[in-house]
């Protein structure tokens, strides 16, 4: 299983999330790392898990505010291997395009993430993974819910045929809460497109959790309370 870590980022620090309850985010406090420095969190997340890409949730901007810009920037410069998955409350391709035209050469690093919660119609879920219209950046879909519900104005989750390759199953009550995977869901998605690769997002509490979810269908999983717990041994690099 592929681990993806997260940060959470809230007025330029790492936040824990928890059960996507976004107002009451507090600074992370960390077994693995005593800082809430955006930086240096991904650093050590990234040297945990071994991993090359780093996905990033701009809670500034989920909540109506604008691109933590100079953030983004930083974790750029400073770890010039990654590739950093950003979901930024993006509402349709032209938003992505202008954060890409605003970090300039750097852009080609990010991948957007377009979450079902963000995007605003149908029109703007085909344009976002037409190539032409994300100016190559392969970008991601993130289908959301919490507590049963979809966040899906746009109506994303019935409309596999528009998915792209890959697809994060995103349960938002189970992130940072440690109760597993939502594995009824993930494998409902897998048998709607079976050759999409997805990605599961809440809830892992330890390797089993991962065994189950691999065995449901997902290829990777987004991590963060569990790395910072210490209840994921370090991957060899």
């Amino acid at each position: 299983m592929n681990l993806i870590p997260v940060i959470d980022l809230l007025a330029g620090q790492v936040v824990r999330a928890r059960r996507g309850d976004r107002k009451t985010y507090q600074p992370i406090v960390s077994a693995l790392c005593a800082s809430s420095e955006p930086v240096t969190v991904a650093r050590i997340l990234c040297e945990h898990c071994a991993a090359r890409q780093l996905y990033v949730a701009d809670l500034d901007a989920l909540q109506g505010g604008t691109v933590q810009l100079a953030t983004v920037l930083r974790l750029l410069q400073a770890l010039p291997e990654l590739e950093l998955w950003l979901d930024a409350g993006f509402a349709d391709a032209a938003a992505a395009r202008a954060l890409w035209a605003a970090i300039g050469p750097l852009a080609g690093r990010i991948v957007p993430v377009f979450g079902s919660e963000s995007l605003h119609s149908r029109d703007a879920l085909e344009a976002c993974f037409d190539p032409a219209g994300t100016h190559g950046n392969a970008g991601i879909l993130s289908l959301d819910r919490r507590d049963g519900q979809r966040l899906d104005a746009a109506g994303c989750w019935d409309l596999p045929a528009l998915w792209p390759q890959r697809v994060i199953v995103m349960t938002l009550e189970r992130v940072g809460a440690g109760t597993g995977p939502d594995l009824q869901t993930l494998r409902s998605v897998a048998r709607q497109s079976p050759a999409t690769q997805l990605i599961g997002a809440g809830g892992i509490a330890s390797e089993a959790d991962l065994a189950q979810a691999r065995e449901a269908g997902a290829s990777a999983w987004l991590v963060a309370s569990a790395l910072h717990d210490l209840r994921l041994p370090k991957v060899a690099a």
